[in-house]
């Protein structure tokens, strides 16, 4: 599998749904390439405006870093380290990243959630990932 245009707009879509649906609250969804670069971005209609960088900062640190950024939060904690130690201006360990793997572990990509609790906005990246490495969109 590879994440095309299309596809990123797939996991846009079904992210905002299940916003809605388990949430009743707008967010900004990012998806990015493994890079981090930026594929596509929607914020939905009263989402906070403070949500669209942060998102993209979300997908963009999962990428780098090549973990969901829950799991980079832990790890500064745990070691105490500070952001900053990583020399990336953009990087965030708000959770709500999280990387796109293929069933083979490959990293096909990220996806970035705000807009709700840092824990729901995890809660959406980590049923999109499944959705990913189960295969379950095309």
């Amino acid at each position: 599998m590879e994440l095309t245009l299309n596809l990123a707009k797939k996991l846009i879509e079904i992210g905002k749904a299940k916003a809605i649906q388990d949430f009743g609250r707008p967010i900004c969804i990012a998806v990015c390439d493994p890079t981090g670069a930026l594929l596509t971005f929607d914020r939905m209609d009263g989402a906070p405006l403070r949500s669209i960088r942060i998102s993209q900062s979300k997908a963009y640190t999962a990428a780098r870093m090549g973990i969901p950024t829950d799991a980079f939060l832990a790890r500064l904690r745990q070691d105490n380290l500070d952001i900053g130690y990583f020399c990336d201006p953009e990087f965030t360990a708000l959770p709500g990243g999280n990387p796109l793997k293929d069933s083979s572990g490959k990293i096909l990509g990220c996806v970035g959630v705000s807009g709700l609790a840092a824990s729901e906005d995890q809660a959406i990246t980590e049923y999109i990932a499944q959705l990913v490495v189960d295969g379950g969109i095309e």
